[in-house]
C-alpha cells in the first residue's frame, strides 16, 4: 500500500520506499483523509489493550462495539459447524479517518527490531475509492461467511474508531483472545505498471518483544492455503512487482513480528493499476475475495493437525 496522494515515481524508488516502510500495512504513507466506509451493522471489535509504562496507543475510548470485543454478548458456536469453537481475527488495514489525525498515527511504537509508525493512512485508486474502505468492506464480508460456518470473528476496528489502531494493537488483538489464524487484508499502492495480488508471510525475528519463531511454520501453511483460494475465487494473477508465486517474506511489519498467533498479510491488488483497480472498486469482485480468503482460513483451520 503506497502513498494516497503522492505515487511513486518510478519502481526502483518505490522499491526502496518499500523496504524500509511497514507500519499498520506493508508500507508508509502520508495522504488526505479518506472518505469513510458504508456503514454496516457493528460487530465484535477488540478493545484497546491495558496501559503499560508506554501504552500501545493514545486511541480513543473504547465504543460499545469495541467493548464486546471478547465475545461478550456472543453465544457459543453451534456445534456441528466447520469452524465451531475456532477464533479468527481480522485486520481491515488502516482507517478512513487516519488522514485527520496525522500527530496519532505518525507517533512511533515498538515493534521489537524497530520502531514504527502507529498508523498509515492507506492509498487509494486514482479515482479516489480508499483502501481502508476496500479492506473493510472486504473484511466484513469475510466476517459474514465465517460466522456461518460456526467461528467467532474479531475485528481489529469495525469503523467505530476515529483512527487506528496502531499496529502493535492490531497484533496484540489476536494475541489476546488466542486467535486460531489471523489475516489483515491490504490493497497495495506499487507503480500503476504492476499487478496482482500477493500473500505477506513473517521472517523469523528474535528481537525485543518480537520472537516469531513458533509462528513462522503455521503461518506460511496459513499463507500457502489463502493464495490458493484467492487465486481461485477471484482469477487474480499473482504479483508482478513482489514475491516470488503470489508469496512474499517480511521481517520489518509489527502486525507481524508481534504476534503470538499465526498471522498473514494479503495485498489483493494494486489499487494504482487500472485493471486491478476496476475489479477492487465492483462489489462483485469483493464478494469472491472474500470468499476467497474464508476458504483460505477454511482450509487451514480444517486441515491436517488443526
Amino acid at each position: 500500500m503506497a502513498v494516497a496522494v503522492l505515487a511513486p515515481t518510478c519502481f526502483a524508488g518505490w522499491l526502496g520506499w518499500h523496504a524500509v516502510a511497514g507500519g499498520g500495512g506493508t508500507g508508509g504513507r502520508t495522504a488526505a483523509a479518506s472518505t469513510p466506509a458504508a456503514s454496516t451493522p457493528a460487530a465484535s471489535a477488540v478493545p484497546p489493550p491495558p496501559a503499560t509504562s508506554e501504552p500501545p496507543s493514545a486511541s480513543p475510548s473504547p465504543s460499545p462495539s469495541e467493548s464486546k470485543g471478547q465475545g461478550q454478548g456472543q453465544g457459543a458456536a453451534p456445534a456441528g459447524r466447520p469452524l465451531a469453537g475456532r477464533t479468527v481475527v481480522l485486520d481491515p488495514g488502516h482507517n478512513p479517518g487516519n488522514g485527520a489525525h496525522p500527530a496519532e498515527i505518525n507517533r512511533r511504537v515498538d515493534i521489537g527490531s524497530a520502531r514504527k509508525e502507529c498508523d498509515t493512512t492507506g492509498t487509494e485508486t486514482d479515482d479516489g475509492y480508499p483502501e481502508a474502505s476496500f479492506t473493510l468492506d472486504v473484511v466484513r464480508r469475510v466476517r459474514t461467511i465465517l460466522e456461518a460456518e460456526g467461528a467467532r470473528v474479531v475485528l481489529t476496528q469495525d469503523g467505530d474508531r476515529a483512527w487506528g489502531p496502531c499496529i502493535d494493537e492490531r497484533a496484540a488483538a489476536g494475541n489476546r483472545v488466542h486467535a486460531d489464524a489471523a489475516v489483515s487484508v491490504h490493497g497495495d499502492g506499487a507503480p500503476a505498471s504492476a499487478h496482482g495480488f500477493h500473500v505477506i508471510l513473517p521472517a523469523r525475528v528474535v528481537s525485543g518483544a518480537a520472537d516469531t519463531t513458533p509462528i513462522t511454520g503455521p503461518s506460511r501453511t496459513l499463507g500457502l492455503r489463502l493464495r490458493d483460494s484467492f487465486a481461485a475465487a477471484t482469477g487474480e494473477p499473482f504479483s508482478t512487482y513482489l514475491g516470488h508465486d503470489g508469496i512474499d517474506v517480511r521481517d520489518d511489519l509489527g502486525g507481524l513480528n508481534l504476534s503470538k498467533v499465526p498471522k498473514v498479510f494479503i495485498e489483493c491488488g494494486n489499487m494504482r493499476n487500472s485493471a486491478d483497480a476496476r475489479r477492487m472498486k465492483d462489489p462483485e469482485w469483493r464478494k469472491r475475495a472474500a470468499q476467497g480468503i474464508a476458504d483460505g482460513l477454511t482450509a487451514f483451520l480444517t486441515g491436517p493437525g488443526r
